[in-house]
């Protein structure tokens, strides 16, 4: 099939690599707002053209991923769903959805669009970016699929398992609460961690890179992520992350007290408890 994608930074190059290399497109039309982006993707192959505009780069498409940070995807995703005819599909694979889906609740071709969030990225960003296989085994969450024409849900569906990927159903409620406590929490704490080291490490960052080690650089990857992708996820998820932050900042007090009262029976225990986390994620 023809596919357009949205936005050819790491989410949407990855995409085209997968696609491209499952057989399940034929012809893959770019549009990005960015010059040198839609340049680079050219040149990596990562599209076989760029739409000359929105209109042209949806006309062909059985199917229209969006791709674009989220604050710009409120205003493209009803731009995109007004150009779709019956007969075609669209997607978004934004982190999150609450903003979103409310933006199109009412939209005639609302049940043309499924609303999907592949688990998986990096902290790189832009075309150069992409990796072949990001996706491979991991989860894609579809947000409320009642609402999506069943055609539709069934299309995507096959499609990201044959990428492969795991499919999982929940309520965008559900959805962005859940994000916060797995993926923007760990993204905030990295940003807070090395803001720390910075801090703290004012008079040479050779010092930082001479001893850090595999588990400081692990914990503070996700600082690199760009601030232009996670500020509007932070906006847009703003309860949830202020609740999960919350939570976290309980938990850093509570372990600091331990420390500071030299309680190493009370600080075994609670990194015991912590430990339990095994039994989740192996």
């Amino acid at each position: 099939m023809t596919i357009t994608i949205i936005g050819l930074g790491l989410i949407g190059g990855s995409l085209a690599l997968s696609l491209r290399q499952h057989g399940l497109a034929t012809r893959l039309i770019g549009v990005e707002a960015n010059p040198a982006y839609a340049r680079r993707a050219l040149e990596l192959g990562l599209v076989d053209e760029i739409g000359p505009d929105l209109a042209a780069a949806v006309a062909p498409a059985a199917l229209v991923i969006v791709a674009v940070p989220m604050d710009a995807m409120l205003t493209v995703l009803p731009q995109v769903l007004d150009l779709v005819t019956d007969k075609q599909l669209v997607i978004d694979v934004g982190s999150t959805k609450g903003n979103l889906l409310a933006a199109v609740a009412g939209h005639p071709r609302r049940g043309r669009f499924v609303a999907v969030h592949p688990m998986a990225g990096t902290e790189y960003s832009g075309p150069d970016a992409a990796v072949s296989g990001l996706f491979e085994g991991k989860t894609l969450v579809v947000c409320d699929a009642a609402a999506s024409d069943p055609d539709a849900v069934a299309t995507v569906e096959a499609l990201f398992r044959a990428v492969p990927m795991r499919v999982l159903h929940l309520g965008a409620a559900d959805h962005d609460l859940h994000t916060a406590y797995v993926s923007h929490i760990s993204h905030l704490t990295s940003f807070a961690l090395a803001l720390t080291v910075l801090e703290k490490e004012q008079r040479g960052e050779q010092r930082i890179f001479d001893l850090a080690g595999g588990g400081f650089a692990s914990t503070v990857r996700l600082a690199k992520s760009a601030p232009a992708t996670w500020v509007p996820i932070f906006r847009q998820n703003r309860e949830n992350v202020l609740d999960v932050l919350d939570e976290h900042l309980v938990q850093l007090h509570k372990l600091r007290e331990l420390l500071a009262t030299e309680d190493y029976v009370g600080l075994t225990q609670q990194l015991e408890h912590a430990n339990e986390i095994k039994k989740i994620i192996p």
